[in-house]
C-alpha cells in the first residue's frame, strides 16, 4: 500500500510541475478557476513558478524511480 502512496504522489508533484514549469515559462496560460480577491490572470512568465515546477518534477520522478531496498 505504502507503494501505491508514493507512485500516486510521485505521478501527482510530477503533473503539476510540469504545469508549473510550463506557466513559468509563459508557455501555457490558465485562467483563475476560484478567486477571492484579485482576479486577474498573470501576464508573462514567472520565474518562481518556474523553479517551483522544476523542484516539484525532480521530487516526483525520485519518488516514482525510486527503489526499496531488500534488508537482508
Amino acid at each position: 500500500m505504502l507503494r501505491a502512496v508514493r507512485i500516486a504522489v510521485g505521478i501527482l508533484l510530477a503533473s503539476l510541475g510540469v504545469l508549473w514549469t510550463l506557466q513559468g515559462a509563459d508557455l501555457v496560460r490558465v485562467k483563475p478557476i476560484l478567486c477571492f480577491s484579485n482576479c486577474e490572470p498573470l501576464v508573462g512568465g514567472s520565474s518562481t513558478w518556474l523553479v517551483v515546477g522544476l523542484v516539484c518534477i525532480a521530487i516526483g520522478v525520485f519518488l516514482l524511480l525510486r527503489r526499496r531496498r531488500s534488508h537482508k
